[in-house]
């Protein structure tokens, strides 16, 4: 798809309400979260916490979060960079909109901790 001004596929844009507007719009221009960076393939569960008053892309995620959700998906139903989604998530993690599940912390050698892959192959030999 080709937008008016831009290539097809850019990233830097979306449709809202038939005007073109930056994504990063959404963030207020923030590109980062205020806290750590959350992995890609983080979990994200919406609270119990009521939602009317937010915008439209923060009221989108938690109807996305009803059952767990990766960081990854957020960003891809919305159609947004997965840097944006990952401030917006952020955002609303602080907020107490949702609950956010990081994945388990990786061994000594950047790869899974020795526990998980134990765990795997338990689960896997259990079959």
């Amino acid at each position: 798809m080709t937008r008016p001004g831009g290539a097809a596929g850019n990233a830097a844009q979306e449709r809202h309400d038939d005007r073109v507007v930056p994504v990063y719009a959404v963030t207020g221009g923030r590109t980062r979260s205020a806290g750590p960076d959350l992995p890609v393939e983080s979990l994200v569960v919406a609270t119990d916490r009521w939602a009317g008053d937010l915008q439209k892309e923060h009221r989108m995620i938690i109807e996305l979060a009803t059952r767990p959700v990766s960081l990854v998906e957020v960003g891809a139903r919305l159609g947004v960079p997965v840097g944006v989604a990952r401030v917006l998530v952020s955002d609303l993690a602080d907020a107490g909109f949702l609950m956010v599940h990081t994945p388990p912390p990786v061994g000594r050698d950047g790869g899974p901790a020795t526990a998980m892959l134990q765990r795997l192959l338990d689960g896997l030999r259990a079959r």
